[in-house]
Order: structure tokens, then sequence, then C-alpha cells
């Protein structure tokens, strides 16, 4: 076999090895999404509109660090959420 077709074997490999872990990392987002959207049912729970808000904006703010971290792959880790 030749270099370049090991070369492309290799990426092919990783590419798979993205798409295995991107769809099973974002399912369990959403899932997890899911459950923080369960908890806006007042007879089960009490909250206020600034915790919310702090939910939402964590929320947002994750979504838009993922984004940049594609844009420029040598991104930091994000800090837990805490209200």
């Amino acid at each position: 076999m030749d270099g370049s077709a090991n070369m492309s074997n290799r990426a092919s490999a990783k590419h798979e090895k993205f798409r295995d872990l991107a769809e099973s990392r974002t399912n369990k987002a959403l899932d997890a999404i899911g459950r923080i959207g369960n908890l806006s049912n007042r007879s089960l729970y009490e909250w206020d509109e600034a915790e919310v808000r702090k939910v939402v904006k964590a929320l947002k703010d994750a979504v838009s660090e993922v984004e940049a971290r594609f844009a420029s792959p040598k991104g930091k880790v994000g800090a837990k959420f805490k209200l």
C-alpha cells in the first residue's frame, strides 16, 4: 500500500470516529437539554425568571463556545454552571 492510500485510510477512520462521537454526544446533550426543559413544569418546580435567564444564558454561552472552538480548535474547555 502506498503512503497516500495509508493517509487516506487514516483520515477516513478519523472522520468516521468524529461522526460516531458527534452523533452520540449530540444526542446525549439534546436529551439533557430536554430534561432541563422538564424543569419548566410549575406543578412540580418553583423558579423565578432570573434563574431561568441564567440557565438559558449558560446554555447559549456553551453553544457559542462550541462554535468558537470549531472555528479555532485551540479553544479552552468552559467552566461548570452554578446558579
